[in-house]
């Protein structure tokens, strides 16, 4: 047979080739929030859709445009632009103006991913960092609505600072949240907060989806989740364990943390031990500054300190190469005891 005639592609090792690339990734991600934003819009009404939609199309501008600018190749055919805006809207309360949410865009796209070299060179989960810039704007970023309310696309919102779970934890205020909010309303999403956060019953049924269908593993969700429990349980502020334990759970951005953003494959460890870690260390973090801490939440900073520590978590926890089957150790000769020695000398003399 003529080797030439064939037609043989060559590639670097491991040669293995799948259809699963980053576009597939990425919209399972999306498939995944959909409950969650389909909540959002029957709790806040269709500003909720809107904002999100404004949020993912500026996201995927300004990456457009930034790769346009410098002759690089077009990447928005692999959907992480989509997945970081709707990630930033949900983090944000449903009345943020739109104007805040495309400076969010930009610091998120530009500064963040692109100026580090794109998707896979981040060292900051992106949307997290915009949401971290985005406080900037306190005022804006912190007038909540309570649930139910039907908030207008457009024009003047009149809306007043209403009172989060959060705020109220952060206070040690337990008997006045159980008395606005029920375990049920909190578990289904009938309470104040962020766009996405609110519903942590959505947000678990698309966790479980991404561990289903392999996108994630429960690693991170478990140890993140578990972290908080244990610590919360064990550490209650002047009430029942459990109740305080549920109400820390199902409050704040913990569900959305947990799945969507301590997962995101660039920021978080490569190994299932460093996994772990890093979601316990998530867990320490995020209960740390929410009870000792100015800031009511503690997710979105709690994530990103831990972010800057993964390059350490990789480093010490490397995973098994590819392929590779460690020898098995030589066992060196036992040298014989000194006596001994000088005995088989004299007896050889």
């Amino acid at each position: 047979m003529d080797y030439k005639e064939l037609n043989l592609i060559g590639s670097v090792s491991p040669h293995i080739r799948t259809k699963i690339g980053t576009g597939h990734i990425m919209g399972e991600v999306l498939m995944a929030m959909i409950p969650a934003m389909a909540f959002a819009v029957y709790n806040f009404g269709w500003r909720a859709l809107s904002v999100t939609l404004v949020s993912a199309v500026g996201c995927c501008f300004f990456e457009w445009m930034y790769r346009l600018f410098f002759k690089k190749k077009n990447t928005l055919s692999d959907l992480s632009a989509a997945v970081t805006g709707v990630l930033i809207a949900f983090v944000c309360p449903v009345t943020v103006p739109y104007w805040i949410l495309l400076i969010g865009d930009f610091f998120a796209i530009i500064v963040v991913k692109q100026l580090f070299g794109g998707i896979g060179k981040n060292f900051l989960n992106p949307a997290l960092a915009a949401r971290a810039f985005m406080t900037s704007w306190a005022g804006e970023m912190s007038t909540w609505v309570g649930p139910r309310t039907d908030v207008p696309l457009t024009g003047t919102i009149d809306a007043v600072t209403y009172p989060t779970p959060m705020a109220l934890l952060h206070e040690g205020n337990l008997d006045g949240l159980m008395q606005m909010y029920d375990l049920p309303d909190m578990l289904v999403g009938f309470i104040g907060g962020c766009v996405g956060e609110v519903s942590a019953l959505m947000l678990i049924f698309g966790g479980v989806y991404l561990i289903g269908r392999k996108i994630i593993t429960w690693f991170i969700p478990v140890s993140y989740i578990g972290t908080v429990a244990v610590l919360t349980f064990l550490f209650p502020r002047g009430h029942d364990p459990l109740t305080w334990m549920l109400y820390q759970l199902l409050g704040g951005g913990l569900m959305l943390g947990a799945f969507f953003m301590a997962t995101d494959y660039v920021t978080s460890p490569v190994s299932h031990k460093g996994q772990v870690i890093f979601g316990i260390g998530c867990g320490l973090l995020t209960v740390f500054i929410r009870y000792f801490g100015s800031y009511s939440e503690g997710v979105c900073y709690a994530i990103l300190v831990m972010n800057l520590t993964v390059w350490m978590i990789d480093k010490s926890i490397s995973p098994s190469r590819f392929g590779v089957v460690k020898a098995p150790r030589e066992k060196k000769p036992k040298e014989p005891k000194p006596e001994k020695k000088e005995k088989e000398e004299v007896a050889a003399k």
